[in-house]
């Protein structure tokens, strides 16, 4: 089951000797960094980090908390995340009940959804502590890299609601340190946070903003979960821990946000103030970002817990702790790619590319061009449409294998016939497009080729030894010594 708390998701980690407390007196301007990059490039991911004694500040830092699979497993509650992807499908796409007894069978699952509704409390862990003038530069934000704008919250929980409909949004973005009181909101165009903001710009409302960190161990993944804008993030933990997350009213603002929060940032962005530098920033795709116009939030208030922890994450060159959240969005995700797309057998994104430089997808092959049909589907699904390149196999190729991957891409091609060239939207933080978010696109046809595709020879078999020396090699191997 998932945890009530980051600190309960601490207590855990320590019990499983997934974490190790760091006594040595650090700084969190660049300092920490070095270590947690190291340590997630370790094998597995490394374990999660407590720094208990950072130079300045009382408050300790913990870092790579999601950076290993199992730590991803435990967060969320489950050994198989498609069995979250089962239950996000068929809340999304229910099936009409054709008997009774079928709506009997329902009444449970039902209650299940009811139960997952987001409950609000009165009195809150995360309000033990209330400052109402609170300077941002009272806690230990980091500065990950040289040449990084300034301080950067990296884990934060960014609220907002729809200024229209009130549908609340939960994102993760970078947020940059501009003052004691100010803050920039990276929001990027393809963002629901953007959608809220240019929607309050239009109705010239200002628009508050809540920024969370920690709360039940789920929480801290699903603001970067790629869900339907009428999806309630934290509906959708509730529905991951078969419990309501529990919401607290703000103290300055008219927004929820998670009482078991470790920390809360509450304030506002008035849409009718101008744009402000955000940048540089090292980003996930191992480069820096740079400088760029976006919204300034004003600080209201800081609340916090008695003796909170800090959540923080780091990303850079990969491998680091956001491969494991990507990983348990594509297991997630994959049950309702595949009720769209029946023929998918599976999909990787690799972390390596960055999550959106490369799509790995394997399919049935049922008539010719299918591998086309598929890739264009992908590329109108939510934020698949920012993928840059997608490689279709046939379903017998294992996608996470980079070995299987590269051996059937590389003997299966041939450019002038199976790659296409295409545009369409890219991600902003993709330096290689000479426009910012649209670029070019490839797709490319991996599988077998058949004659209706334009193949005038036959396709080789593929090297195989024959079923009754396998079994009978089997049965000696543990005879032959090796």
């Amino acid at each position: 089951m998932a945890f009530k708390s980051l600190r309960n998701f601490v207590k855990a980690l320590e019990r499983e000797g997934e974490l190790v407390r760091i006594q040595e007196k650090l700084s969190p301007i660049l300092e920490i960094t070095e270590v947690i990059d190291r340590v997630s490039k370790m094998p597995g991911g490394g374990k999660a980090i407590l720094f208990e004694n950072l130079d300045g500040y009382e408050i300790p830092i913990l870092a790579n908390t999601y950076g290993s699979y199992k730590r991803m497993k435990m967060a969320l509650g489950y050994d198989n995340l498609e069995d979250i992807g089962w239950k996000l499908y068929r809340i999304l796409r229910p099936e009409v009940p054709k008997t009774f007894l079928e709506k009997l069978k329902r009444l449970p699952e039902l209650k299940k959804m009811n139960d997952a509704i987001p409950k609000t409390v009165g009195k809150a862990p995360v309000q033990e502590v209330v400052n109402r003038d609170g300077d941002i530069l009272s806690l230990p934000i980091p500065q990950c890299w040289p040449l990084d704008g300034g301080r950067y919250i990296t884990f934060g929980q960014v609220i907002t609601q729809d200024p229209e409909s009130g549908i609340r949004n939960v994102g993760l973005y970078r947020i940059q340190v501009l003052s004691p009181k100010e803050l920039a909101l990276h929001w990027q165009i393809h963002k629901h946070g953007n959608h809220h903001y240019w929607k309050a710009k239009s109705l010239g409302k200002k628009l508050e903003v809540a920024i969370a960190l920690g709360g039940e161990s789920p929480l801290p993944y699903v603001g970067s979960a790629p869900l339907p804008p009428e999806v309630d993030e934290y509906l959708f933990a509730g529905i991951v821990m078969e419990r309501p997350v529990e919401l607290v009213k703000g103290i300055t603002i008219d927004l929820e946000y998670p009482a078991n929060a470790e920390i809360v940032i509450e304030g506002y962005v008035d849409p009718s103030e101008e744009l402000v530098d955000e940048g540089p920033f090292g980003d996930h795709t191992g480069y820096y970002t740079p400088v760029d116009k976006y919204p300034k939030m004003h600080v209201t208030a800081i609340v916090h817990r008695k003796n909170p922890i800090y959540l923080h994450t780091i990303v850079g060159i990969p491998p680091q702790e956001d491969k494991y959240l990507g990983w348990a969005t594509e297991r997630i995700f994959l049950p309702l790619i595949k009720f769209n797309l029946p023929e998918v057998v599976d999909y990787h994104l690799p972390a390596e590319g960055c999550f959106h430089n490369f799509c790995f997808v394997s399919i049935d092959k049922r008539f010719p061009g299918h591998a086309y049909k598929v890739a264009y589907a992908l590329l109108g699904m939510g934020l698949m449409s920012l993928e840059k390149t997608i490689v279709v196999f046939d379903s017998w190729i294992d996608v996470h294998d980079i070995e299987q991957v590269l051996w059937a891409w590389g003997n299966n091609v041939d450019p002038a016939r199976d790659v296409l060239i295409t545009k369409g939207a890219i991600d902003v933080l993709d330096h290689a497009t000479n426009e910012m978010g649209f670029g070019g696109k490839m797709i490319v046809d991996a599988t077998t080729k058949w004659k209706e595709e334009g193949y005038t020879r036959e396709w080789p078999q593929v090297i195989e030894m024959s079923k009754e020396v396998k079994e009978k090699i089997d049965a000696l191997w543990n005879k032959l010594g090796i």
